[in-house]
């Protein structure tokens, strides 16, 4: 017999089950918690019950559908969240099936297998992404007896699970999230949105009849559980164990909901830019100097006159220099200083493809895990970026923006965590020299916009090798 296939042996393989009423940010914290994980390198896959529900039986179901006095369709509600599950546990089983890298958020079933003890194929890389599989089991759960049933079967296949409960009690927020998220998605497709928002609150009441909220009694008194209060207010931590639970649990206590938008730019064009030399320190060339005088209007133009703005930069001359005429609080991060190129420092690439063809080539093959001689891998810098993405999440303060003044390889990264781009993607997005670009993250995604200065500069980005990953920059 043909053995199962197992991930890597140093992997943690942990399911996140999310718990709570509609409309309390169960997926959007599902969202975060994967797309978080998978920005640090982990494998991580969401496994959303409404999504298999809309796939089985159709996305408009009026509320009573989900009344539980309903037997058939408390029936077909059990049925699809068991193949939800089932579907989890298989993932875990044929771990390979995830991508190498970068989070895989489904909107349908995976397709099922015959057998879940069928060996399967590992794809390229797999353990290399990161200790960690981590699924998020994405539905109400509402009840002890079937977060019981869950526990039981995670823990028989050596799957360590973590309930996390969104509780919200205010209205503003609930009837907020109902009307810019549950508005939009299938389940009311072409309705009447007053007739949709009054339909949903029925959703909610036939959920509320039987609602249990997680106890620290259940499972034998073991159940390990976070409970997320009205999206960050509070957060209450029981039982919880090892790394990666316990880097959700840091995360989640950095969320908040308040509306925001950040900015990102390069510093202007530098000297090393001209020359076509890699990192280094150097001043700005004449015409970045020339991007550092025109951004204040353009930044006032877009910002807002009641918004409060606090600039971020490096330690580097260039992103202080570019900063020089901005008229806001500046604070500067060693943390945002460019990729440490090492002993490739202030060579030009063809200098590099002279002198060390080899890491040239292993660079072009694999540039996400790729360290150079001395210095830093694009994984490494994702790391040392922690911080920064952190402090991004946790600002709360309604009206006041962040800009922050970078490098390429450091904007990638922040870029990419925020647009869900995958780690092998993440080396190639373009952050073009005097552009300034506009994040508003939103539930379920985030909103650019690019706005440019009438500043030539050179370009310094270098396509993929691989096709496939230039895609994105087309646009």
């Amino acid at each position: 017999m043909t053995p199962p296939h197992k991930p890597h042996p140093a992997a943690t393989k942990v399911a996140c089950v999310m718990v709570g009423l509609p409309a309390r940010g169960k997926t959007y914290v599902a969202r975060k918690i994967a797309r978080y994980l998978a920005w640090l390198g982990h494998h991580s896959r969401i496994f959303n019950v409404g999504n298999y529900r809309r796939n089985a039986v159709g996305a408009v179901q009026p509320h009573d559908f989900f009344d539980p006095s309903n037997p058939e369709s408390v029936a077909m509600r059990k049925e699809v969240a068991s193949r939800a599950l089932e579907d989890m546990l298989l993932w875990f089983d044929r771990a390979g099936d995830a991508p190498a890298s970068g989070a895989v958020l489904t909107n349908s079933p995976i397709s099922p297998a015959p057998n879940r003890s069928l060996k399967t194929e590992s794809v390229t890389g797999v353990g290399r992404a990161g200790p960690g599989w981590v699924a998020v089991y994405d539905a109400t759960n509402s009840t002890a007896e079937r977060r019981r049933g869950i526990y039981e079967k995670c823990v028989e296949n050596g799957i360590q699970v973590m309930f996390i409960e969104s509780i919200c009690d205010k209205d503003d927020i609930i009837l907020a999230n109902i009307k810019e998220v549950k508005l939009s998605s299938p389940d009311y497709a072409g309705m009447d949105p007053d007739k949709a928002v009054e339909d949903f609150v029925r959703r909610i009441s036939h959920y509320s009849e039987y609602y249990e909220t997680l106890d620290p009694a259940e499972c034998n008194c073991q159940i390990p559980f976070v409970k997320v209060i009205n999206v960050g207010d509070q957060v209450i931590v029981n039982k919880v164990k090892g790394y990666l639970q316990s880097r959700i649990v840091y995360f989640l206590m950095n969320l908040n909901i308040t509306p925001k938008c950040f900015y990102f730019t390069r510093h202007g064009e530098s000297l090393f830019n001209v020359a076509g030399r890699i990192g280094g320190d150097a001043d700005l060339s004449p015409r970045g100097q020339d991007f550092a005088r025109k951004l204040p209007t353009l930044i006032t133009e877009n910002l807002g006159g009641e918004t409060q703005l606090t600039v971020w930069t490096s330690t580097l001359k260039r992103t202080i220099q570019t900063a020089a005429y901005l008229p806001y609080t500046q604070i500067q991060w060693k943390q945002l200083d460019e990729l440490d190129s090492g002993v490739c420092d202030q060579l030009t690439y063809e200098e590099i493809a002279e002198k060390y063809p080899q890491d040239f080539s292993e660079r072009d093959q694999d540039k996400f895990n790729y360290r150079y001689h001395g210095g830093e891998s694009y994984r490494d810098l994702v790391q040392r970026l922690e911080p920064v993405i952190m402090e991004l999440e946790r600002h709360h303060e309604r009206d006041h923006s962040i800009l922050i003044v970078g490098h390429q390889a450091v904007l990638r990264a922040i870029y990419a965590y925020f647009l869900n781009y995958s780690l092998d993607e993440l080396p190639y997005v373009k952050i073009p020299l005097h552009a300034v670009v506009k994040l508003t993250p939103k539930a379920y995604g985030c909103i650019e916009e690019r706005f440019t200065v009438d500043v030539p500069a050179v370009d310094t980005h270098r396509p993929s090798p691989h096709p496939a990953l230039n895609a994105k920059n087309k646009s």
